[in-house]
């Protein structure tokens, strides 16, 4: 199982770069292939599906944590029972979804989008989301399914699928594109894909887990208790799309346009630094949960694993961050243009105390497993609002530094003071020692931040081959300096781990091929 979490994280390292390379390349061909306005179309009805997803209500979280911890106690009676009443729960999501769809379609399409979209567009619109409405419907009830895999702890393979998917998906649209069929063979290609998708899941459920679901004698207390657990992860949720959304709005509102486009660009910079972090620690609700289930007194294992993700999420989140630092503005300049230069300076803001939270998210994990996240949940709810209201003042001064300054501003007192006193008061982690490990592997990092920095004052230039070399040196570098003074036995191992079954592997290869 140990070879499970080791194997999960190398693919979901994989699958981000894989996937962030295949954008860089498949984004542009595909909206020339598209067009601006069937990629607006397009883009229109996702955005309108991706709200609607919020109807899961935080359910797919809980279903992974009650899951697991039925197979902790091992009463496989209870754990059958769980996955039937899952499988009920988002039928009735399901259903919810086909009538709220069955209504905006009917009776708010018209109203909202008559007056800027045209009369084939709209028909075309209204066509694309029944579609989607239909396959978003579909996925709920399947859904459990992955749950259920990521609650075997059975990492590799769906992370399999997601690489194959990360891999196919464009492959798919571009043919589709290529034939002639624009936004409305987008949304079946990629319907049809989800859905055999989750079909390939329910088949390794079925026939490799042999999972088993039983329905009937509903347990209503246990029902209860699942739906307060989820509506603290719903608020979470809303709560993400109110701090990470409305700064945009705000710079719509007193700016316009073209800051709204650069604040866009910072965003996406910070979501990609986002998905570095949740790679790892998305995958530990399981092993926590079981964790807390089987031991009564479980503080010191639970802040062991803290603390050792933390740093091992710290090696990596330093490496990007002290990498933007260095050559996030000239990057920023040759591929988005310098007229979004300005982006760097946001996205530094936002990434910077972004980093706290990402490297102890696996407090969240074990706030989940303990089914304690109704004070983050909350507290996170009203320094969103607060952020809200001092970034309106600072938008209007210093438009999207200012609004950046709001955010960085509200992270720091609660995503990192409230939320770690709260850590070390009540779920007894031992966060003093977690900061001077992060403290002495910082040291490293310092170093070469202060090297790059005086390379980049002597030799200022950022050509794109002088961008490559510096960026080559600096990554053999912060290697270097990390695994010389950062790294500490364990993460070695880790290393030397990967690379002894990397060379086995090669090996192999090679006897296989030449004999």
């Amino acid at each position: 199982m140990r070879n499970q979490y080791k194997a999960g994280a190398i693919l979901s390292f994989v699958t981000i770069f894989i996937g962030n390379f295949v954008g860089l390349i498949y984004t542009p061909i595909m909206l020339r292939m598209l067009g601006q306005a069937e990629y607006g179309l397009y883009s229109l009805v996702g955005s309108m599906i991706a709200t609607l997803s919020l109807l899961d209500l935080g359910f797919t979280n809980a279903s992974i944590r009650y899951i697991s911890k039925y197979r902790a106690l091992e009463d496989k009676d209870k754990e059958y029972r769980v996955n039937g009443m899952f499988v009920v729960i988002n039928t009735a999501i399901a259903l919810v979804t086909l009538v709220v769809g069955f209504i905006i379609y009917r009776y708010a399409m018209n109203p909202l989008f008559d007056g800027s979209l045209t009369a084939t567009e709209l028909s075309k619109f209204r066509v694309m989301f029944f579609i989607l409405i239909l396959n978003l419907a579909i996925g709920f009830p399947l859904s459990v399914f992955s749950s259920i895999i990521v609650s075997y702890e059975r990492f590799v393979f769906p992370k399999l699928m997601g690489l194959l998917r990360t891999v196919l998906n464009p492959i798919v649209i571009i043919c589709v594109l290529y034939m002639g069929y624009a936004s409305l063979g987008m949304v079946i290609a990629n319907s049809i894909l989800n859905v055999l998708f989750l079909g390939i899941n329910v088949y390794y459920c079925l026939k490799i887990l042999k999972i088993k679901f039983l329905f009937g004698n509903i347990d209503w207390k246990l029902m209860k208790e699942i739906f307060i657990y989820s509506s603290f992860i719903f608020l979470a949720i809303i709560v993400d799309k109110i701090y990470w959304t409305t700064d945009q709005l705000i710079l719509g509102a007193v700016s316009g346009t073209a800051m709204v486009s650069i604040y866009a660009i910072a965003s996406q910079f910070n979501m990609y630094y986002m998905q570095f972090s949740t790679a790892i620690s998305g995958m530990f609700l399981p092993r926590v949960t079981t964790i807390v289930v089987k031991s009564d007194s479980n503080e010191r294992e639970l802040s062991d694993l803290f603390i050792r993700i933390g740093r091992i999420q710290y090696i990596i989140m330093a490496l990007a961050l002290t990498g933007f630092a260095l050559f996030g503005k000239p990057f920023i300049e040759m591929w988005a243009g310098p007229e979004y230069s300005s982006a760097y300076y946001i996205a530094l803001l936002l990434i910077t105390p972004f980093t706290i939270p990402l490297i102890q998210n696996m407090g969240l994990t074990i706030l989940q497993a303990k089914n304690k996240h109704k004070f983050r949940s909350v507290t996170y709810l009203i320094i969103a609002v607060l952020n809200f209201a001092v970034s309106i003042p600072l938008a209007q001064a210093y438009g999207g530094i200012g609004c950046a300054i709001g955010t960085a501003a509200s992270m720091v007192v609660g995503n990192i003071i409230i939320i770690n006193i709260y850590y070390y008061k009540k779920i007894h982690i031992d966060i003093p020692k977690f900061w001077l490990e992060i403290a002495k592997m910082s040291i490293p990092v310092a170093i070469v931040l202060a090297i790059g920095l005086a390379v980049n004052a002597i030799v200022p230039g950022f050509g794109i081959w002088w961008f490559a070399v510096k960026t080559v040196v600096f990554l053999i570098l912060y290697c270097a300096a990390m695994y010389a003074m950062g790294m500490n036995r364990y993460e070695k191992e880790l290393i030397h781990s990967l690379w002894r079954g990397v060379t086995r592997q090669t090996k192999r290869t090679a006897v296989q091929n030449f004999g």
